[in-house]
């Protein structure tokens, strides 16, 4: 079984930075993608950014030149730089990671999630 623990989330105030921390921990063999997701109350969890075991990554529209998603293989974790934080981005953030654990078997794991509020 592998578990994802999800830190860094708090109350920022709009324009200002905070950096989540997305670490996975179990029985793994290999982490493929790991991505961000986040989630309000009125809406679908929303993909944010991903990426690839290589280092490539993606990003919605909306954080696009604001987020930054990188992560240590070596630790098997995930980090999201956010800047110039605005209310609209207000949400439950949540760390995704599938691969393999040690019997070959496909894991497709969430963390707890963590808070990030922007007051307007």
């Amino acid at each position: 079984q592998v578990q994802l623990v999800e830190s860094g989330g708090g109350l920022v105030q709009p324009g200002g930075s905070l950096r989540l921390s997305c670490a996975a921990s179990g029985s793994i063999h290999r982490i493929g993608p790991m991505c961000w997701y986040r989630q309000t109350p009125r809406a679908m969890r929303e993909l944010v950014a991903t990426i690839t075991d290589g280092g490539f990554s993606n990003y919605a529209d909306s954080v696009k030149g604001r987020f930054t998603i990188s992560r240590d293989n070596a630790r098997n974790a995930v980090y999201l730089q956010m800047n110039s934080l605005n209310p609209d981005d207000t949400a439950v953030y949540y760390c995704n990671a599938k691969g393999t654990d040690y019997t070959m078997h496909y894991f497709n794991s969430w963390g707890q999630g963590t808070q990030v509020t922007v007051p307007s």
